[in-house]
């Protein structure tokens, strides 16, 4: 891991995500680029193109100013922290910069969203999380360490999932941490019997490793929604962060499907990292 993403709004929780970053950054020797996004939206099309343009260096010299000051942290005393600056509000923009700079990791701070908000709009976490192809760490809380311990790993075992599960089990390794595969058995989501739960899990180990070595870390958990039991499980084996894996699902698709790796974002309170399919 060498290049870390942060996108930054100048809140408590970009700084939470920040300082997590940090802690990445030095152990991996890494660099940081810290990206705000400058939201000109409120520009009017009528308004001459002069004006425009001085209207936008104004906004970006202010940003410039705010971000020097916002990365003034002690923290980042050790740290390469590059900063950028884009001059539009755009959440595939995010995954564009990623993909420019080779990046290795999206590390975000999030309160989550919810009602409303959540069913129609989503928030801006939500989105980069469809829209990244490179991992995304969801951070809720400051956080003083990153030495985790029990990872929770949800898996729906389907073939297509093995590329990044594979990518999965590779960015987590470094962290030597005990590593609770869980599969939600869920009544509104094809409700499995055991054995076919077992044979589910036993394909997808053969296909991804080539063994059924990783059965024993295996656990299959019964519960109203696939969301709720990721959290309820998470929660009884005491793990410090929940790897999930989604399809980035975006429009109608969307809308009509959902997405887990969403929702368990939106709804937990530990870390989150998310790798696309």
């Amino acid at each position: 891991m060498k290049k870390i993403i942060v996108p930054v709004d100048f809140s408590d929780h970009s700084s939470y995500a920040l300082k997590t970053a940090a802690l990445l950054a030095e152990k991996n020797d890494a660099t940081i680029y810290a990206l705000h996004m400058l939201d000109m939206q409120e520009m009017s099309l009528s308004e001459s193109e002069v004006y425009l343009h001085e209207k936008t260096a104004f906004f970006l010299k202010l940003a410039e100013k705010r971000f020097h000051d916002f990365l003034k942290k002690d923290f980042l005393k050790n740290v390469k922290v590059i900063p950028i600056i884009k001059h539009y509000k755009v959440f595939k923009e995010v995954d564009a910069v990623a993909d420019e700079m080779n990046a290795d990791l999206i590390v975000m701070g999030s309160h989550g969203a919810s009602g409303f908000k959540e069913f129609f709009v989503g928030s801006n976490t939500q989105k980069v999380i469809r829209h990244a192809s490179v991992p995304v760490l969801v951070i809720k809380n400051e956080m003083t360490n990153i030495d985790f311990t029990d990872i929770v790993v949800a898996t729906d075992f389907s073939e297509e999932s093995i590329p990044a599960f594979q990518k999965l089990l590779k960015t987590l390794e470094p962290m030597n941490a005990r590593k609770h595969i869980v599969y939600v058995n869920a009544p509104f989501d094809s409700f499995k019997t055991t054995p076919e739960m077992d044979t589910l899990a036993d394909n997808f180990l053969m296909n991804l490793e080539g063994n059924t070595d990783r059965k024993i870390n295996v656990h299959f958990v019964c519960a109203r929604t696939i969301m709720q039991g990721i959290l309820d499980f998470s929660n009884s084996v005491g793990a410090d962060l929940i790897a999930v894996i989604t399809h980035g699902r975006k429009g109608l698709a969307h809308f009509i499907e959902g997405s887990v790796a969403e929702d368990v974002t939106n709804h937990a309170t530990l870390p989150i990292i998310s790798f696309k399919i």
